[in-house]
């Protein structure tokens, strides 16, 4: 289906979504070693987590003012090197404020990565295509779950916390060489007549063609990102989950995204995105309410929901993304993902905080208040899929 430089591209794409997500994912697992080596609170923490997010989201928008002005590929390798080298920074990091400048300066440039990679899909493969090549570089994600994390978990248990950012950073450097091999010049964009970045940006907030698939992004993150930072914590307390049982659910989700990431984007490219969008959605809603809702669990059962979980969340994440992707024209393609990606990031953020105000804690430990949380997804799911319709991907 696809040519050798197409996949040559396409395996490119994917090791810059597996890098920037490891990087991001990696600082999660590391906060008992991070808030003993700085001596910092919980909620210290949790704003050099966030740190990244938000920095990413804001640089989004940001370019979103210029990123059309430039060939796709000089952006790309800018903004990689960027990440590269902002990673590598927080391996020598001395102290909790030096870190937190370090996640700040790598989310500014990791953070809209994701942006130009779709823009780059949308660009250089054919519309019937587009699905599969969405689905297979988005199936980094899933590899970064079962390989980056780990690995990088294991460097920090052998060594200290320094080293999985030493690693990464230092891998990331050495492949821009094959990035700069892999992605061709795109410029073609550029022969479009100048436009006021600003008042581009006024059509993006206020033309329906372009409100509605920011609208259906927030609800779509916020019928997930509602559910899943507290996942864990709730198998462990909720379901009866060891807490040395938790790579296990990484380890099925992620291989499940693996194997079901490109045959959903194959689908969809077959018998139409919106359909396989509409159909794993609200399948979707099925898992997301066992899983919000669980006592006690045998360990296989509570496997094969999760399996199922991940399975459902590609099915709507790949079909959506590669459906945006085609509602803007080339010479505005950048510059709109990287407001569709702020708008992701922003709605996680706020998703996780709002699911944070409903959740509380029993005295025995139990999580309370999931449920409600899973319920409150569900709505979200159920008001994307009415609105996938109206989305006209035409380019």
């Amino acid at each position: 289906m696809f040519t050798r430089a197409e996949k040559l591209l396409l395996f490119a794409l994917a090791f810059i979504q597996f890098s920037h997500i490891v990087d991001f994912m990696i600082l999660m697992p590391l906060g008992p070693s991070l808030m003993r080596t700085f001596e910092i609170t919980p909620t210290q923490f949790g704003l050099l987590v966030s740190a990244y997010t938000f920095s990413g989201g804001t640089t989004g928008l940001i370019s979103a003012l210029f990123l059309d002005r430039f060939d796709r590929k000089k952006s790309l390798l800018f903004f990689y090197l960027g990440f590269s080298l902002g990673t590598l920074a927080c391996a020598f990091a001395p102290s909790y404020e030096i870190l937190m400048l370090c996640r700040i300066f790598t989310g500014a440039f990791g953070g809209v990565l994701g942006s130009q990679i779709l823009s780059i899909i949308g660009d250089s493969i054919e519309t019937h295509k587009r699905g599969t090549a969405t689905g297979l570089v988005m199936s980094a994600f899933s590899f970064a779950s079962v390989v980056g994390v780990p690995f990088a978990l294991y460097l920090a248990n052998h060594f200290d916390w320094h080293a999985p950012f030493l690693f990464l950073g230092g891998l990331s450097l050495l492949l821009l060489g094959l990035i700069y091999k892999a992605v061709p010049q795109m410029s073609s964009h550029l022969k479009h007549e100048r436009e006021n970045p600003l008042e581009v940006l006024k059509e993006y907030c206020s033309q329906k063609i372009y409100v509605i698939p920011l609208i259906f992004m927030v609800l779509l993150i916020f019928g997930q990102f509602s559910v899943i930072p507290f996942l864990s914590p709730s198998f462990v307390a909720n379901a009866g989950l060891l807490e040395n049982q938790l790579p296990l659910i990484y380890l099925v989700g992620g291989i499940c995204s693996i194997a079901s990431g490109p045959l959903i984007g194959r689908i969809s490219d077959r018998v139409g995105k919106a359909r396989v969008f509409v159909i794993a959605a609200l399948f979707s809603i099925l898992p997301i309410l066992i899983l919000t809702h669980l006592g006690p669990t045998p360990v296989p059962i509570l496997l094969f929901v999760v399996g199922l979980f991940f399975i459902a969340m590609g099915g709507r994440m790949i079909p959506a993304m590669a459906m945006i992707t085609g509602t803007v024209p080339p010479h505005r393609r950048g510059s709109y993902m990287s407001v569709v990606s702020s708008t992701q990031q922003f709605s996680s953020a706020a998703a996780s905080f709002i699911a944070g105000l409903i959740i509380t804690k029993s005295q025995t430990g139990q999580i309370l208040g999931y449920g409600h949380v899973g319920i409150m997804a569900a709505a979200f799911t159920l008001s994307a899929i009415m609105l996938i319709r109206q989305i006209r991907s035409q380019y």
